[in-house]
C-alpha cells in the first residue's frame, strides 16, 4: 500500500468526535481553577524568595496540569464498534447476571484510570442518552469488585442510534471527590465524544448485551474514544423494551 492509500485509509476509518483546539496541550475545563491556584501560588512564593516552596508549587502545578490534559482524539468508524469511554488498565470483562442499572445478564467491562491517565470520558457509541442515574456512595479504592456496587457512582442508559441499549456507569475512587458529567437525559450523543470526567484516580464500568463480540481482555490498556472494547450485532433486537 502506497503512503497516499495509508492517508486515504486512514480518512475514512477514523473521524474527529470533536474539533480539534488550537491548543498544543489541551486542558480539560474543570482544572483550569486548579492550575491557576497552583501557578499563582508558586508565583507568590517565587517573588517572595521562598525557593523551597516555589520549587514545590511548581512540582504540583505541573502534576495538576498533567492530570487534567485531555488530548485530542480520532475516533474509529468501524460498524458496530464500541469504543472505550476512558484511558486505563481493563481490570474486568465478563458476564454478569445482575446489576444496578440495566435488567438480565449483560457482559461488563471495567475500566481502572489511575491518576496518571487522562481522566475526560468519552461516549462508547452513537445514540440518544435514555437516563442518567445518580447514586452518593462511599470512596473505596476503584481497582476493588466492591467499588461497582459501594462507590460514588453517575450511570449512563444509551439507546444507541442502531437499536442497541447499553450502560456505562462513572464510579468515584479512593482519592476522587468529583464526578462531572456534562450531557443530560434526552441528549443525542456521538461516540468519541467527551461527556465528563472523574477526579483523581477512578473506575468506568461499561454493561454490553452478552452477544457483542469481545476485542479487549484482562490486563489490556486502552485509550478513552480511540480503543475499542468490542462490537455490537447490527442484527440484536432492542436490548430492553
Amino acid at each position: 500500500m502506497t503512503d497516499s492509500e495509508k492517508d486515504q485509509d486512514s480518512k475514512v476509518r477514523y473521524v474527529w468526535a470533536d474539533p480539534p483546539g488550537q491548543s498544543a496541550f489541551p486542558v480539560a475545563k474543570p482544572g483550569r481553577p486548579l492550575i491557576f491556584g497552583c501557578a499563582f501560588a508558586t508565583a507568590v512564593f517565587a517573588l517572595l524568595g521562598l525557593t523551597v516552596p516555589a520549587l514545590l508549587g511548581l512540582f504540583v502545578t505541573i502534576c495538576v496540569s498533567g492530570f487534567f490534559r485531555d488530548p485530542h482524539r480520532v475516533v474509529p468508524k468501524e460498524a458496530g464498534a464500541v469504543v472505550s469511554p476512558a484511558d486505563g488498565r481493563v481490570i474486568l470483562a465478563e458476564p454478569v447476571d445482575e446489576n444496578p442499572y440495566l435488567e438480565g445478564r449483560w457482559t461488563k467491562i471495567s475500566v481502572f484510570m489511575s491518576v496518571f491517565n487522562v481522566h475526560v470520558n468519552r461516549i462508547p457509541f452513537s445514540g440518544v442518552v435514555r437516563d442518567i442515574v445518580y447514586h452518593p456512595g462511599k470512596f473505596v479504592s476503584a481497582n476493588l469488585d466492591k467499588a461497582s456496587k459501594g462507590n460514588e457512582q453517575n450511570a449512563l442508559i444509551l439507546e444507541t442510534d442502531i437499536g442497541v441499549t447499553l450502560g456505562f456507569v462513572q464510579i468515584a475512587g479512593l482519592v476522587a471527590r468529583r464526578i462531572i458529567c456534562n450531557i443530560r437525559k434526552g441528549d443525542v450523543v456521538h461516540r468519541g465524544q467527551r461527556f465528563g470526567m472523574i477526579c483523581f484516580g477512578s473506575r468506568l464500568d461499561i454493561y454490553l448485551p452478552t452477544n457483542a463480540r469481545l476485542a479487549v481482555s484482562v490486563g489490556d490498556r486502552v485509550q478513552a474514544g480511540t480503543s475499542v472494547l468490542g462490537y455490537l450485532d447490527e442484527s440484536i433486537a432492542p436490548s430492553i423494551q
